[in-house]
């Protein structure tokens, strides 16, 4: 079984991502794909950002009548620095068949060599790179099996969706309406600073 791993705070969770999920899907040809909400990224651990449960609704809101796509709250759950060894040993162990692709961004390519037990990480998962707007075609660092997606790179991010929400603007197209309603409803970044 193909298995793409995808990790983030997606906070919240927009059109991008979607269109990235897509891409991943086809072009590794995944029988799944896993969104994975972090506690706490390693590469924000400074921003507190939305809480966790609304985070994963969000998700799930975005995501419904998806059967190609799960949700895992097991980083949520464990709680602390999200760290991509920790959780893929976790999936390694509920798939010992599967063949994992962790989704990463172009921008963490050549930080790969300093992630948590980056060597051990570099045998158990092959790694998915996600194209960003203008980034520069790269290379694997050596010993890392990287697969760079073609997509439909989008220059969009949770950020400009959190400041959108902020200065009450439109929020769809960026999101889904489901996932807008909800933001809209609940207010859930109308505090400065989430």
């Amino acid at each position: 079984m193909r298995i793409g791993l995808y990790g983030g705070t997606f906070d919240p969770i927009h059109c991008g991502h979607l269109l990235v999920a897509q891409a991943a899907s086809e072009e590794l040809h995944l029988d799944r794909l896993v969104f994975i909400p972090a506690a706490r990224s390693p590469f924000k651990p400074e921003r507190a950002g939305l809480d966790g449960s609304w985070r994963l609704k969000l998700l799930r809101l975005a995501l419904a009548g998806r059967p190609e796509y799960m949700v895992s709250a097991l980083e949520l759950e464990r709680g602390g620095i999200s760290f991509t060894i920790d959780t893929v040993e976790r999936f390694r162990d509920s798939y010992p068949e599967g063949r994992f692709f962790c989704l990463i961004g172009m921008d963490h390519l050549g930080s790969l060599p300093l992630w948590k037990e980056a060597e051990r990480l570099s045998r158990r998962v092959e790694f998915a790179v996600i194209p960003r707007p203008g980034s520069l075609p790269s290379e694997a660092p050596p010993g890392f099996r990287c697969h760079f997606l073609r997509g439909t790179p989008i220059d969009l991010s949770s950020s400009k969706v959190r400041e959108r929400a902020q200065q009450r603007r439109p929020l769809v197209p960026f999101v889904l309406p489901v996932v807008a309603e909800a933001i809209e409803r609940y207010q859930l970044y109308s505090r400065e600073g989430v």
